[in-house]
């Protein structure tokens, strides 16, 4: 079962191993799992995975995205609708929810889900019956729900534009993807993975990566994740990029001596972490696992400007100037 995961949720970074675990811990039980993390993190192939490594593996994963539907046409989907429920309902469709019976329905971008659904996708949850547009007659339904948010859904709830009690419904256990920039030890795992699997699908031999290439790789912020890393990875195969897998047709532009290109990289880690935290020093060097002396003395040394680190701006001068 664990050689089994590790092949399909990818990475050796400590917060990837974490979601392996919740998976399994998971994946047996019926309970609601919400599915939080970035645009293009992958929160999909989670949710697959909590059907794949379950006792629901045998009976259909039905996935929705929510977002992007008009109403009605996004009720009938989910619910299902008789022949003749509205216009055009030229004969009986069954709903999502109930064809997911046994199984497990995925539900992505629920932010998205229009408020007089959610009061109806409520009832679902709590009585375990599903009524086809058009019809009265309720059908029992046992499908697990995973759903899956870009957005801090109890920030929307506060707000009003998401009902709580649907989301106390949905997260009873919760699943953080975090993003590619936070787990970047990943990246050279995940890449290859991509460069094959692109390869095989394009017919292509897997052409190899230089190591001006995989450090550019490493410090890039992948502000679409997974994503994004994949389509880098295509690009690749089908030779759309020069020497710069980022840049088009650019040279990479991170060459160098080992020590240079690991000074590089370096410095790209605090400056994200940095950006991450505010610009506060203590903090940083806790998630960076260095004591703050040491912090101090790297940015000297890496000639991090106290520009990168707003907000501490004078504790840097400080400590470059031997704190007077």
């Amino acid at each position: 079962n664990w050689q089994g995961i590790e092949a399909l949720v990818l990475g050796k970074s400590p917060a990837i191993a974490e979601v392996r675990k919740k998976i399994l811990r998971l994946a047996d039980t019926s309970v609601s799992v919400l599915i939080t993390g970035e645009t293009g993190t992958g929160k999909e192939l989670i949710a697959r995975s909590l059907h794949e490594f379950g006792a629901r593996r045998d009976k259909h994963f039905v996935a929705l995205n929510c977002g992007g539907l008009p109403e009605q046409i996004f009720e009938s989907e989910l619910f299902g609708h008789e022949a003749g429920a509205f216009t055009g309902a030229i004969k009986k469709r069954i709903g999502k929810i109930e064809w997911a019976h046994g199984g497990t329905l995925f539900l992505d971008e629920i932010e998205t889900m229009p408020v007089s659904l959610q009061i109806k996708m409520l009832r679902v949850l709590q009585e375990r019956t599903v009524e086809r547009l058009g019809a009265n007659e309720p059908i029992s339904v046992d499908c697990r729900i995973v759903a899956a948010s870009k957005a801090v859904l109890m920030q929307l709830s506060t707000e009003g534009q998401f009902r709580s009690d649907l989301l106390y419904r949905l997260n009873v256990a919760q699943i953080e993807l975090p993003p590619l920039r936070e787990r970047r030890e990943d990246v050279p795992l995940l890449f290859e993975h991509f460069v094959l699997a692109a390869a095989r699908r394009f017919g292509q031999p897997a052409p190899i990566v230089s190591a001006s290439q995989l450090s550019e790789l490493m410090t890039h912020s992948w502000r679409g994740n997974v994503r994004e890393l994949q389509n880098v990875a295509d690009r690749f195969v089908l030779g759309l990029t020069g020497d710069s897998l980022l840049t088009p047709g650019g040279n990479a532009s991170k060459g160098g001596t080992l020590g240079e290109q690991l000074a590089y990289f370096e410095r790209m880690l605090i400056e994200d972490m940095l950006r991450r935290h505010n610009g506060n020093v203590a903090e940083a060097s806790v998630e960076l696992g260095m004591p703050k002396k040491t912090l101090y003395h790297k940015l000297r040394q890496l000639k991090i400007a106290a520009r990168d680190v707003p907000g501490d701006e004078s504790d840097v001068d400080r400590s470059s100037s031997g704190g007077e």
